[in-house]
């Protein structure tokens, strides 16, 4: 592991912050940088994880079928798209996006607490119907596709019966990917 610290203004306050980068090898995301901020003034704190590898766009697919598929990992680097056609849920990058490990039932947990806090500010029905859904998912009354692209390659199902491929051009091009990217080419005239 390297490690680099130094001293910035708070983003916060102004006044001088600790900033700390550590560069790891992380399974199954390849190399990270891990940021920290951290302001004795004001307490600000803010810490975030940038996969730095760059692999072929992939998609992964895998059918819920059963209370033991709940279980499948589930990994999910902040460019990473998760969808879930059956519920009509898509969980797409923005520029705030975690990476994460988790399991099929963490992500219908995380799906839960939205729409738990949906129904907290409202009385929406169909709220109320995918907590119903999963409920039945949980049960193994219900199946569902759990389905995850990255148009860099960072995430993925694993399971034994998870299918996966390598996304086209095109199909990588239409994801979200949560960062502000710039396409250079070289100017035949230079």
């Amino acid at each position: 592991m390297k490690r680099a610290t130094t001293k910035y203004g708070c983003p916060s306050c102004g006044a001088q912050a600790n900033y700390t980068w550590d560069f790891e090898e992380i399974p199954y995301f390849g190399e990270v940088m891990i940021t920290s901020i951290q302001c004795s003034s004001c307490g600000f704190k803010h810490s975030d994880c940038l996969i730095l590898s760059v692999k072929d766009p992939m998609r992964y697919e895998l059918k819920i079928r059963s209370i033991e598929d709940l279980s499948a990992r589930v990994i999910r680097s902040s460019s990473g798209t998760i969808r879930i056609p059956e519920l009509g849920v898509d969980i797409e990058p923005g520029p705030l996006a975690e990476s994460f490990i988790s399991n099929v039932e963490g992500i219908l947990e995380r799906i839960e607490n939205v729409l738990k806090g949906i129904l907290r500010t409202s009385g929406n029905k169909r709220a109320k119907e995918l907590l119903n859904d999963i409920s039945e998912i949980r049960e193994g009354k219900k199946e569902i596709t759990v389905v995850v692209e990255d148009p860099f390659g960072n995430s993925a199902i694993i399971s034994e019966r998870a299918s996966s491929r390598i996304l086209s051009r095109e199909e990588a091009s239409k994801l979200k990917t949560g960062y502000l990217l710039f396409e250079v080419e070289d100017d035949p005239e230079s």
